[in-house]
């Protein structure tokens, strides 16, 4: 390789060079936003869990008569709804949703109405040959209790209408930046746990008018329910993207060193050769 490919060279490892100052960059945005989000997610999860307390206790006392326990007899389809990205650079985040539905689904589209949330997720699903419904939900970086409201009140509407069976959220659910992986967990109806049904039963009393508290609660604990699912989607996305740019800026850093080495010997190799033929013209002057 000779002085043309050397040129070649520095121009591959400068545009690398350059990849790799925006991995980084993009690096350090996802690790700024991945601490927001995780401290919302910490403040809400206690949140979360104080209100499911209260809830595993209120849930077996209702009717079971009542439309939030009562599966819809009407349609045998179920509602999915499911949390993506907005934006690429993150990994397997939102392949790890598809494969999560396709589980959920187990082949059979027909059965099963789908709404994405997130642009990105929405073109992949979509690729999958999922049939989505159209539905323009938004979530930013830090999503909002109104944002959730949006999506449950789509969900809810949709159960309520008796025009699905049940609806179910699918999110990725994050502990830590080392475990967090794709869940289902289904909004509505409401999940009895036959443990707690009968100590509930006889522990657990509501004064005044039942179903009016039932018809004030209910909506307000799947809200929450959306709005927590948000809150992980969104810390476990930033996370996923945070790894992704550090392994690409690691990789590129890898391919920098690679071909500066590759250029050096070349390079020295050239600088041995010209020396040589100087070498060899002067002995054939002399």
């Amino acid at each position: 390789m000779g002085i043309a490919g050397l040129v070649d060279l520095k121009k591959r490892i400068k545009s690398i060079q350059n990849t790799k100052k925006l991995t980084k960059a993009m690096a350090l945005v996802a690790t700024s936003k991945l601490k927001k989000t995780r401290g919302s997610l910490e403040r809400n999860n206690t949140y979360f869990e104080s209100y499911n307390e209260v809830m595993s206790e209120i849930i077996p006392t209702i009717n079971k008569e009542s439309k939030y326990i009562k599966r819809n007899k009407g349609s045998k389809d179920k509602l999915i709804i499911v949390i993506t990205s907005d934006l690429g650079m993150c990994g397997s985040y939102n392949f790890s949703l598809v494969n999560k539905v396709e589980e959920l689904t187990s082949g059979n589209m027909d059965s099963s109405k789908i709404v994405v949330i997130g642009e990105k997720g929405k073109s992949l699903f979509k690729r999958y040959k999922f049939n989505l419904l159209d539905f323009d939900g938004k979530v930013s970086d830090i999503p909002s209790i109104d944002e959730a409201k949006v999506i449950f009140e789509y969900g809810y509407d949709m159960f309520e209408k008796g025009l699905v069976s049940e609806v179910i959220l699918v999110y990725t659910w994050f502990k830590n930046p080392l475990v967090k992986q794709p869940v289902d967990k289904v909004m509505l109806p409401l999940q009895i746990k036959d443990e707690v049904e009968v100590q509930s039963k006889e522990e657990f009393d509501i004064e005044g008018n039942r179903d009016e508290l039932m018809d004030a609660l209910i909506p307000s604990y799947c809200n929450s329910m959306v709005y927590n699912a948000l809150i992980n989607a969104k810390t476990a996305e930033q996370s996923y993207r945070m790894e992704t740019m550090n392994s690409a800026s690691k990789n590129a850093g890898d391919l920098i060193s690679s071909l500066e080495i590759k250029y050096n010997r070349i390079r020295q190799s050239a600088i041995t050769q010209e020396i040589s033929e100087i070498v060899g013209g002067s002995e054939a002057q002399g």
